[in-house]
């Protein structure tokens, strides 16, 4: 057996609660991980609550949790690379929250010894969406990025991603986060009325992609003003206010998959020491409701993640 937190029924944070299940087992390239550390989305919150329920349906009781860290217990067949006792990370497609999680090997990569389990259970989600975004758009090096909400989880990897290969980033945020903004390597801007102005003030060469990573709508309509296309704007968080602005929405069902160039971006910048992984808390997975209600308050720097 082993523990998890799951909920029964769509609802607030409190429909999570603990859980026995059976030990899984290990599929053909899979391997099962004992879980040191989860992190916090707020794709598990808005999956919980039942609002993604047409593009996420599930069978409950449900076990939240898209992203891991712990060391190798068992693996299937035609596993090749990993073995019991390796530090890694990885996704999971759900059931994350747990003592033990399967992963399939196309989503796993081993974990260095400097970096913590914590950190490493924040890097998935963010890398991934990150780097399927940087490719999405097709953004090159000299170019000019916007990036809305760029103090988030996502925003903090992508602004590194970017750096590392000579692309400019407008980012905006609030002033509190601008000169964080600014360490990671990106002009910093003030959302809200006048926004596109101050983008052109920053980047008097203009803009040539954006990024919506903060959700707030109204930053879709200055992205296509500012860069000339709806084709080079892209959201992340919203496909009803993209599709209204004529603006692509990704959720991460494409076809390629982009972990592990995500995974391998992360790693060298790691290995450069470089890398800016901050946590916003670090709870125990008993307390998968409040680490909900953090997530769902928003305006976090960095990762909320959950240790077993």
């Amino acid at each position: 057996m082993t523990k998890a937190i799951a909920f029964n029924q769509y609802g607030g944070p409190d429909v999570l609660g603990p859980i026995d299940l059976d030990l899984p087992e290990p599929g053909p390239r899979q391997v099962r991980v004992a879980v040191r550390a989860v992190g916090v989305n707020p794709l598990d919150h808005k999956v919980r609550s039942g609002v993604m329920q047409d593009f996420f349906p599930l069978v409950f009781p449900a076990v939240p949790g898209y992203e891991v860290a712990g060391t190798v217990e068992a693996v299937g067949a035609e596993v090749s690379g990993f073995a019991p006792g390796d530090a890694v990370f990885g996704a999971v497609m759900g059931g994350g929250y747990a003592e033990h999680a399967l992963v399939d090997v196309e989503l796993l990569a081993h974990k260095p010894a400097g970096l913590s389990w914590e950190e490493a259970a924040a890097i998935p989600t963010a890398a991934e969406t990150a780097e399927r975004a940087l490719g999405l758009l097709g953004v090159r090096p000299g170019e000019t990025l916007l990036v809305h909400g760029a103090a988030g989880g996502v925003g903090t990897l992508l602004l590194q991603f970017a750096r590392a290969r000579g692309i400019t980033v407008v980012g905006t945020a609030s002033e509190g986060n601008h000169a964080y903004l600014r360490e990671l390597g990106a002009i910093p801007v003030t959302y809200g009325e006048g926004l596109a102005e101050r983008v052109r003030a920053a980047a008097p060469g203009g803009v040539d992609r954006a990024l919506d990573a903060a959700g707030k709508g109204e930053e879709l309509a200055v992205s296509v003003e500012l860069t000339g296309s709806a084709d080079r704007v892209l959201t992340i968080t919203s496909p009803v206010a993209g599709a209204e602005h004529g603006v692509r929405f990704t959720g991460g069902s494409e076809v390629e998959h982009y972990h592990q160039r995500a995974f391998a971006a992360a790693l060298a910048l790691h290995a450069d020491g470089s890398l800016v992984l901050p946590l916003h808390r670090v709870l125990p997975l008993a307390e998968a409701a409040e680490a909900h209600r953090i997530s769902e308050h928003g305006h976090l720097r960095g990762k909320v993640v959950l240790t077993v």
